[in-house]
Parts: structure tokens; sequence; C-alpha cells
């Protein structure tokens, strides 16, 4: 058989596959079935109990889970103009790893994501990957937040939303007409939530580990207050809020209160703030690679999230991949900037904290996982049915596994989960005529 193993064609070459003996999950009705899928020209010719197709290159899928793909809506891709970090196709090559067939990226490149050449460029990039990428556009031109974007050009070019992310749109009034403006192009607004007069030079979380440590912190009223705020404008002007790596219990209550109330908000939490809490800086030596915005939070907070999962207050899982070269992050820890990998380690970290613990079912975690993200930025949802396109992830929930650097597909490694046991593993995905297989 012949696989695709760490690298991703540009070739849109169709593969005709037979993935064998899988148990196929719907996770929006939680149903499944044991079936094959004869996959011919990129697209699903059959669905069956003991396909025979002569000819065609299998994929054996007994005792494991095909779902339609996964999509990871937190992505920083890097380029243009951090190419050191990450490339679109060394970030796709990550993602297929992590079980993702479609990604979106943000928009603090160099140049931004302000324009329709910079989105065009990232599209072109992008074409010919197993891994669909779909850009994130700015709300304010060159994230500076004292001028709208030009989101019309932008959303016809293909944006799926706008977001300054890693610098807050701290004008309220801005804020508001974004939410305006984005209502009529039916556009999520995505804003990361700091308020910059609080904690602007902090390091990790405010709290005792903080204190005993001696380090600047970030408090968490600096997320907390701008979450109300962006909600009390979203209540007033419309528009649908998307929240962004929310950390905090306090957080996820504001949204709960939010949604009781009717106000169109939706939330992502990354798998880094269920799986570690800020006593992994401490537990670390200081790892640079415990170092991300927003940062670690408290046990209590950790609790709060996973409430927020159970209860669909939280409707999407992510990882706000952040890849920085080692160069940058190998520096005392106040001196590294922000940010973590993470598309490798996702699913294993959601199996071995949401699924294994009971907080989501297998299907519950898919959900959040394929078609929370897709119906957020109103992207169509694949569908395991003859006839459709192929756009599939190919995984198990309980595989025991430890993630090493062997495992890395990014073209960086900062991540604080290297020597981590994992549970669950994304073993293949077809998208765009191709497979890529983790075997």
């Amino acid at each position: 058989m012949k696989y695709i193993d760490q690298r991703l064609s540009r070739q849109h070459t169709m593969q005709d596959w037979l993935i064998r003996g899988g148990t196929l999950l719907e996770p929006v009705s939680g149903s499944s079935r044991c079936a094959d899928i004869y996959i011919e020209r990129g697209r699903i010719a059959a669905i069956g109990r003991n396909l025979e197709v002569a000819g065609v290159q299998e994929l054996d899928a007994r005792k494991r889970f095909v779902s339609p793909g996964w999509m990871d809506m937190h992505v920083h891709l890097r380029e243009p103009g951090f190419e050191h970090k990450e490339t679109i196709e060394t970030g796709c090559r990550a993602a297929a790893f992590g079980g993702f067939t479609a990604v979106a990226c943000q928009p603090n490149t160099k140049p931004p994501v302000d324009s329709i050449e910079v989105v065009q460029a990232i599209r072109k990039r992008a074409a010919g990957l197993p891994v669909d990428v779909y850009p994130i556009a700015c709300v304010s031109k060159g994230r500076a937040g004292a001028e709208l974007a030009p989101f019309a050009e932008l959303a016809a070019s293909g944006a799926v939303a706008f977001s300054d992310d890693g610098s807050p749109v701290q004008n309220g009034s801005l804020m508001r007409r974004a939410l305006e403006y984005a209502a009529m192009l039916d556009r999520p607004i995505i804003n990361h939530l700091e308020d910059m007069t609080m904690g602007t030079k902090g390091h990790m979380n405010e709290g005792t580990v903080s204190t005993r440590l001696g380090i600047v912190p970030v408090p968490a009223l600096s997320e907390e207050s701008m979450l109300a705020r962006d909600l009390l404008l979203t209540e007033h002007a419309g528009g649908c809020l998307h929240v962004p790596h929310i950390s905090t219990a306090a957080s996820v209550d504001l949204v709960r209160q939010a949604k009781a109330k009717g106000i169109n908000v939706t939330a992502e939490v990354c798998t880094h703030h269920f799986a570690l809490t800020d006593e992994a800086v401490e537990e670390s030596g200081f790892s640079t690679a415990t170092k991300m915005h927003p940062p670690l939070r408290t046990a209590s907070d950790v609790e709060g999230i996973k409430r927020g999962l159970r209860d669909g207050t939280i409707d999407a899982i992510c990882t706000d991949h952040a890849p920085h070269a080692s160069f940058e992050k190998d520096v005392e820890f106040t001196r590294a900037p922000f940010g973590i990998t993470g598309l490798e380690t996702a699913w294993g970290l959601t199996g071995r904290h949401i699924v294994a613990e009971g907080v989501l079912s297998v299907a519950a975690a898919v959900f959040k996982l394929c078609v929370a993200p897709r119906r957020i930025l109103r992207i169509p949802v694949p569908e395991i049915r003859e006839g459709a396109p192929a756009n599939l992830t190919v995984f198990d929930a309980t595989t025991e596994w430890i993630f090493g650097t062997r495992h890395i597909r990014s073209k960086s490694s900062n991540t604080p989960f290297i020597g981590t046991a994992m549970t669950g593993k994304a073993w293949a995905v077809y998208n765009n005529g191709q497979l890529v297989s983790n075997a």
C-alpha cells in the first residue's frame, strides 16, 4: 500500500481507496454503523458491508471510527512573513497528523490579512493540499484598532471571519461597528479577550503560583471584563460574537448567561486549557513551552471549562496552534513569546481529559471538532454519503501512546506535551482526493 506520510501533495491526483471495516460515526445524530467506504476519484462511490473492488488500495479501519473530517478553527500558519516559524504547508502537515482536514488561520501575519491580495495569496498557497485552509481577516486595518478593514471585499475574497487576533479591539465604538458590518455579511467577529489596561506586561496567570514565583501576572479579570463588554455590545448591536480560547470559569459563566438571554455568541476552548494548570510553569522549571496567551489558569478554571463543554456553553474545541522557532523560545521565561503548538496533540489530549473522564462522549467530542467549527464559520459540514466528496478522519479513542519529537510535523516544536501520555489517535485523513496516513 502506498501512503503519503509526513508530507503533503500539491498535486490534485485523485487516489481511489477502500476504507475497510470502520465504524462510521455521525456526530450530529450520534449514530454509528460498521461499513466499508469506497472512494473513487475523490468521491464516496459506495458504502456497505464487505465491498469488493478489484485493484484498489485498502486502508484497514477495523476497530476505528470514521467521521467527517475535523476542523481546527484557530491556528497560526505564520505565512506570509514568519516562515521561519511555520508555513502553510508545514502547518497543514501537522494538521493532517492531528486528524484535521481543515483549519482557519489567524491574520497576525506580515503583512496582516487586511487586503484581498493577502487572502488570495493564502488560498493560492493552500490550493492542492489535503487540508483546506480558510483565512480569517483583520477587524481593523493593520490590526491597529483605528479603522475598520474592508469587510465586504475581504468576505467576497474568501475570509470566513474577522479578528485582530493578539491585538484586542480596545475601542468600543470600533467593536460595535465591526459587529454591525459583519452582521450584514453573516460573518462572526472574534476578539482577543484582553483589557490592555490590565496585565499587559504579565507572563502567567495571576494567582498563588505567580505570587510564589515572583512573576508579573496576567489577571483573569482582563479576559472577563473584555468579554463582558463584548457581550453587551453584541446584545445592543446584533451580529455574532465568537469567543476565542476561553480560559476562566468566570468567562464560561458569562457566556452561559449570555446564551440564556438569547445573545448570539459562541465559544471555543483550546486543548491546553483543559489539560494543564498554571502549576505546570513551576513543575516544568519555567519551561517557555508553558507560556501562552491567555495563560494556563487554575484547577477550578479547568473544572469550569469542563462544565462548559458538558452543558454546551463551549461550542468548539481548537488548539490556537502558535509555532515559534527554537531560538525565539529558548530564552528566559519572561523574555519568551507567548504560544505553543497543538495540532498534533489535540485529539490525544481530548481523549485523555475529556472522553476518558466522561465529560463528553466520542460523538459529542467529534461534534465540537468537526461540526461546530464549520457552523460557526458558515462552512458546509462534510457528509458521509454516497456521491459526496470524501472528507474523512479515521481515528480511535482508546489507543494509549506517548507523544514524542518523532510525532512533530510542524516546523516548530514549542510544546509542553513531549513525553506526555495520550489517549486516542488520529490514524488517517482523506480530503481533496488524497489520503494522509499516520500508520
